[in-house]
């Protein structure tokens, strides 16, 4: 039911500011003063300001329902291990990979990670990730023969369902 295989794995990339940890505030109202009070964060085991976690795995959200498996996607289930600080101004890289693929539902197993500009893994494990029929068909763009899984995400398009 779903058209991607086993090894097929897709890449994207966002500097994360503090404008990123202001917005996911406003949002969830984490106002943990490791997010904002440089004295006291410096003085953690942080050594420093860090950004939510929730901005950090909001970069796989992208990475899921963009380009892999793609629009209609939503987690089932996700197993993250949050394993070295995000400060404004890194660099993210998150990448996924197809570990597994239900044959009688559009559901994929993928293995997530994400690292920094110096390549320091800053998260790591595997999401479940449902993927909704109808949305995929509508917004499905046919692979050119030079599109390759870690190229980025096509440009979005527009169908209407008939």
């Amino acid at each position: 039911m779903t058209s991607h295989q086993v090894g097929a794995s897709a890449r994207r990339t966002r500097a994360v500011t503090r404008r990123d940890i202001e917005l996911f505030t406003a949002i969830s109202g984490d106002r943990n003063p490791v997010h904002y009070d440089e004295d006291l964060a410096g003085r953690s085991r942080f050594g420093g300001i860090v950004v939510q976690g929730g901005v950090t795995s909001g970069l796989l959200n992208a990475l899921v329902a963009e380009q892999l498996p793609g629009p209609g996607s939503v987690f089932l289930e996700v197993a993250w291990r949050f394993l070295a600080p995000v400060r404004p101004g890194d660099v993210l890289t998150a990448t996924a990979v197809v570990i597994g693929v239900r044959d009688d539902k559009p559901v994929t197993t993928l293995a997530t990670s994400i690292t920094n500009q110096d390549d320091v893994l800053v998260l790591d494990g595997t999401a479940v990730v449902w993927r909704d029929p109808v949305v995929s068909a509508a917004t499905s763009v046919p692979a050119s023969p030079t599109t390759h899984p870690d190229a980025g995400s096509p440009a979005p398009t527009q169908e209407k369902i008939a």
